[in-house]
């Protein structure tokens, strides 16, 4: 799998297969995001609920089979090796905004996480129609402390099964303890947010559009990056 994905995409440009991919991942995701918000705008629930979901599943997905084949996106290239533009535009540009989308990768997977989780316990049906429950949602510090305590063992099984069945490397310990921290951050987010926004439904709304906000521009950044990286400015591929 890691080979092909480093052979030459379907696009047309410098990009690797699993580049390309990355790229049409990305896309499918934050299509599904705008047209669901448009569901929602349109007060829409259902056509909104699923949309929401499977894009943010299908968000989900890419990033663990990115940190699973290491080969998808920008990411697979170390240093200025994958860079053909000069060094000062590489330090002063492409680095600042590769950083940047990073850091919007890590926000939006805490917030799908916490969106997934919050749009199933905030919303309601009245006479078979789905709809956001306008009432208080909060969750004790004691109850968070027993999930993350039964998510963390969950997560400890997997990897020492994994461990006896192939071995320990640091690349599995890096994966699964980025698990634990994602979930983690997921639950601060959860103490944080329930505190400033006590009514289940107003927190949907006004996290909905924080989410969105940040994958449009998550995607932006990524498309950014792409075209530097494979079009304008192509390096060493391979």
């Amino acid at each position: 799998m890691a080979e092909w994905l480093r052979e030459p995409g379907f696009v047309g440009t410098h990009a690797t297969m699993g580049a390309d991919i990355s790229q049409l991942m990305a896309t499918l995701f934050t299509g599904l995001f705008i047209v669901g918000w448009i569901q929602a705008k349109k007060s829409h629930a259902s056509g909104h609920h699923w949309l929401m979901l499977g894009g943010m599943i299908a968000m989900l997905a890419f990033f663990v089979s990115y940190y699973l084949f290491r080969q998808l996106g920008v990411l697979a290239f170390e240093g200025k090796e994958g860079f053909g533009g000069s060094q000062a535009l590489y330090d002063n540009v492409f680095v600042p905004l590769l950083t940047f989308h990073i850091l919007l990768v890590v926000i939006g997977l805490i917030m799908a996480i916490y969106m997934i989780v919050l749009g199933f316990r905030s919303q309601t049906f009245i006479n078979g129609r789905r709809q956001l429950q306008e009432a208080i949602l909060q969750t004790t510090g004691k109850k968070i402390a027993v999930i993350f305590g039964g998510v963390t063992a969950l997560v400890l099984l997997l990897f020492f099964s994994r461990v006896a069945a192939s071995g320990f490397s640091m690349g599995k310990f890096g994966v699964y303890l980025g698990l634990l921290i994602l979930i983690a951050l997921v639950f601060g987010v959860e103490v944080v947010i329930q505190r400033l926004w006590p009514n289940g439904a107003r927190r949907h709304r006004v996290l909905g559009w924080f989410t969105m906000v940040v994958y449009c521009v998550l995607f932006l950044t990524g498309s950014i990056t792409y075209t530097m990286l494979y079009i304008l400015y192509p390096g060493r591929i391979g």
